[in-house]
């Protein structure tokens, strides 16, 4: 009798034990679950990536490598700016009062100053950038001595331009121009001109292929980069110093209404500093001088 009730309560105690395993009940399987939930409760949340902005530059010519410092200082921010670029001087302010572009990089103040009394465009400056030096080229004389009576000096059409040649050939001797000109004078405003030189108004894009048909050639910057040349080439080049006052100073251009724009404004901190201030030194080689503190 004595056997028979050990055998049940064997049985009784096996049945039990096997209940609680096939219900998750066993000892062995208990921390899963908890170990489940800790683990759901500390893994890091994915968060989508910040759409990168992007803002529209318009230029002109092809030297724009500094811009690449300027983004790679924008990845942080999650800014880019997109080079967009233009064939003629007459385009991007027209592009940029319209709504086409979002910024511009192509001008000093002068000419800026110039286009908004011509046109009426609601265009302000957003901040300096560099002073491209605007200098003489000759295939023909090696120095502004060497010009003689009659020969043809090409010059920038623009106003703007046109009248920094005359003041250069007047800072070296060969012309006068009537000071009421001020910074701007035209072919009309030279009071003494020797020498007899002929002006050339062209495109300035067109300045440089010039060379080989006149005496000297007018080309700035960003022109004369592109066809290989730099001030050491030339036979005189404007003495320029960065200034507030000066209006020969390049320029980012925005709407006047987005003068307080944040992303904007972050673009320009990107332009002036120093990391980029240095990109235009190692890039340009005097070509270009950075007209901003950093």
């Amino acid at each position: 009798m004595k056997k028979k009730n050990i055998i049940a309560l064997t049985l009784s105690a096996a049945l039990t034990l096997s209940l609680l395993t096939a219900c998750g009940g066993g000892a062995a399987t208990t921390p899963a679950p908890a170990e489940s939930k800790a683990a759901e409760e500390t893994a890091p949340v994915e968060t989508p990536a910040a759409e990168t902005t992007v803002v529209t530059v318009g230029v002109v010519g092809a030297n724009n490598d500094q811009w690449d410092t300027v983004n790679e200082l924008l990845k942080a921010e999650n800014i880019q700016v997109k080079i967009v670029e233009f064939s003629e001087y007459k385009l991007p302010n027209d592009a940029l009062n319209a709504g086409e572009i979002d910024l511009n990089a192509f001008q000093h103040k002068a000419y800026l100053n110039n286009e908004v009394e011509k046109y009426g465009y609601k265009v302000s400056v957003l901040g300096d950038t560099i002073i491209a030096p605007l200098s003489l080229y000759s295939e023909k004389v090696g120095s502004v001595s060497e010009l003689k009576e009659g020969d043809k000096i090409a010059v920038p059409q623009d106003p703007t331009n046109e009248g920094r040649c005359f003041k250069i050939l007047e800072a070296q001797g060969v012309l006068k121009v009537d000071p009421a000109a001020g910074y701007m004078p035209e072919l009309k405003d030279i009071t003494d001109n020797p020498l007899k030189l002929e002006f050339v108004e062209v495109e300035a894009a067109n300045t440089a292929s010039l060379l080989p048909d006149v005496a000297g050639s007018f080309i700035n910057g960003a022109h004369a980069s592109d066809h290989g040349l730099t001030p050491e080439d030339a036979i005189c080049t404007e003495t320029v110093e960065p200034g507030s006052d000066n209006p020969y100073i390049n320029i980012i251009a925005c709407r006047t209404d987005d003068l307080q724009n944040e992303t904007y404004l972050k673009v320009l901190a990107a332009y002036q500093s120093a990391e980029t201030a240095q990109a235009i030194k190692d890039i340009y080689k005097g070509l270009y001088i950075p007209a901003f503190e950093y």
